[in-house]
């Protein structure tokens, strides 16, 4: 190359870095470096800030992108989508008789079906009404976690949804049938109000107890919406059960009966309460001393759902455990 050709060169490549560095003096910060290295990126290549001639250094190799992991906050709403997996899948069957779509059920994890689920007759509007808006928000809430997690999101567990198996259990222990006998959640609105308030509560107990375990306050906001959704829910089913139970107190009393049975899962902290009135008071909110919903960590929670107060990673409705790493329930026995 002649002198003067590498004059031209020179003289170009010192006028585009002065053109950088006014541009960095103006915009400041990381992006303007990274616009002005842009901009320079070709003049870079060839020289160094005194002018001389360098060789390129080569690009090396991309690196394999490396597979998601989930982080602390992403296992916390995981946890979650598996009780939004069995609440919507209860009432999915029981308003309409089918499971939720196929595309709502992938992800990481053993993936899994819900077994015995049917569809309930319901007489009163009402509680149709009702039961439909609740099965449609929990579908929304698994879609909505879904699209939070992203590539990270769990499959659906096996899911025990028989009258037989997990409910039969669970009412069993409650008292709510002999040692021989069958509930039936599907079989009378009075039973799938009693099957949805055993869900419910669970429910808005174990966002409460979540909340201050996350960090990502984006995250936090979707938990306490979906928290304050399943809180009207399960408003709606105590309100329908002590209207009811006024007529019927047996409802009355199978409520504390499954309160009671929660509570003797979950630890000796009272964390529940059934709708009997209190001092001529309705109950429909349960609350603590500071009317404050009470909170559940992820171990009590699966102590209820598991059906178990002892340590494992399975059982009750979920045969073969949650998918994710909060799994395993509380050493409460």
């Amino acid at each position: 190359m002649q002198n003067n050709e590498i004059a031209d060169v020179l003289a170009a490549c010192d006028e585009r870095r002065a053109q950088r560095r006014q541009f960095m003096k103006m915009a400041g910060g990381v992006s303007a470096a990274v616009a002005g290295a842009a901009l320079l990126a070709g003049c870079d290549n060839n020289d160094d800030d005194d002018g001389d001639v360098v060789t390129p250094t080569p690009s090396p190799s991309p690196s394999p992108t490396p597979a998601p992991t989930a982080t602390s906050d992403q296992n916390i709403l995981n946890f979650a989508l598996n009780l939004e997996y069995l609440e919507a899948q209860f009432y999915a069957f029981a308003v309409n008789g089918t499971s939720l779509p196929t595309n709502l059920l992938s992800g990481t994890g053993r993936a899994g079906a819900p077994t015995g689920g049917r569809q309930v007759t319901f007489t009163d509007p009402m509680i149709r009404a009702f039961a439909r808006e609740i099965a449609a928000d929990e579908q929304a809430h698994v879609a909505f976690l879904r699209s939070q997690l992203g590539s990270v999101a769990v499959a659906q567990p096996d899911l025990d949804l028989r009258p037989e198996g997990a409910f039969t259990a669970a009412a069993r222990a409650a008292g709510l049938v002999g040692a021989n006998g069958t509930f039936d959640p599907y079989a009378n609105e009075n039973n799938f109000l009693l099957a949805a308030f055993l869900f419910e509560d669970v429910g808005v107990t174990a966002y409460k107890g979540s909340a201050a375990l996350l960090e990502s306050k984006l995250y936090l906001e979707a938990a306490a919406g979906i928290m304050a959704a399943e809180g009207y829910h399960a408003a709606m089913v105590r309100t329908v059960l002590f209207r009811r139970g006024i007529d019927t107190p047996s409802l009355i009393d199978s409520t504390e009966a499954i309160s009671n049975a929660r509570d003797s899962l979950d630890g000796n902290t009272d964390l529940d309460q059934g709708i009997r009135p209190l001092n001529n008071v309705a109950n429909i909110v349960p609350t603590d001393a500071n009317a404050l919903a009470f909170g559940r960590s992820a171990g009590q929670v699966l102590n209820i759902v598991y059906l178990t107060p002892t340590a494992t990673n399975k059982g009750g409705f979920f045969p073969n455990g949650v998918n994710g790493t909060l799994s395993l329930s509380a050493a409460n026995a």
